[in-house]
């Protein structure tokens, strides 16, 4: 079915799925977010997809939240409490524990910037293939809140402990160099090359034996030290609901 907000096309058993908002960065609505959770659904079910390429269309890769088009109300009105502020991040948390429950490999296609919940969007996924114009931010610290995407979870088992708190400490930018060489990016092309490698990637593990493709993504996203979490004390920004 078409949606509004993204692209989907699937060929030679590869899903490439496009955020489609380039005039506000690829950030996040909520059409977009409710959009991203049924691809993740419906992908999970669908025998001709083996691998789910995520991008974003235009220059940027994900802006996160587009706190911009929120309402002057909904910037203002402050949550009544602890749980009311996190079902608030629900929908997002959806997208995440989605993209590391989906039986599938993921490849985050990172063309340009991937800032704040899209930063956690291309951590979640398996791996990670940047052009030169792709930068990392934190992003929430700057306006004072935590990556309730599920980042102070993905950060330090990604780029390590100290690279991860230096992020989240200071809200600076990671250039694609920086990333490529602590893990972050598992290769780093030159732009015009990033769809044809990322793709000859994701092709390489579509055409392999089907049976080892779809349990083997289980293994690292459950055992990365008990993730997906479960809501258990020191994993408090994501937390599932019953």
């Amino acid at each position: 079915m078409p949606f509004e907000t993204l692209l989907l096309e699937k060929k030679e058993g590869i899903g490439l799925l496009t955020m489609n908002r380039p005039d506000r960065m690829n950030a996040f609505n909520q059409q977009m977010e409710a959009e991203f959770v049924q691809v993740l659904q419906e992908a999970d079910q669908d025998d001709e997809v083996r691998v789910l390429v995520v991008t974003g269309a235009g220059k940027s890769f994900c802006a996160g939240a587009d706190v911009g088009r929120m309402s002057a109300e909904e910037r203002e009105r402050k949550p009544k409490g602890a749980e009311e502020f996190r079902r608030g991040f629900r929908s997002v948390q959806g997208i995440i524990l989605g993209l590391q429950r989906l039986e599938k490999p993921t490849i985050a296609m990172v063309n340009g910037a991937a800032v704040g919940g899209g930063f956690d969007l291309a951590c979640a996924c398996d791996l990670r293939v940047g052009s030169e114009n792709a930068r990392f931010m934190v992003a929430f610290t700057r306006i004072g809140l935590f990556p309730g995407w599920g980042g102070t979870w993905l950060y330090p088992r990604i780029i390590g402990i100290p690279k991860a708190a230096e992020m989240l400490f200071t809200g600076d930018f990671m250039e694609a160099k920086e990333a490529e060489r602590l893990g972050l990016l598992n290769k780093l092309v030159p732009a015009a090359d990033l769809e044809k490698e990322t793709m000859d990637l994701a092709r390489r593990i579509a055409n392999g034996p089907p049976m080892p493709v779809k349990p083997s993504p289980s293994l690292p996203k459950t055992t990365r030290r008990g993730w997906p979490p479960s809501g258990k004390k020191g994993s408090p920004n994501i937390k599932e609901d019953n």
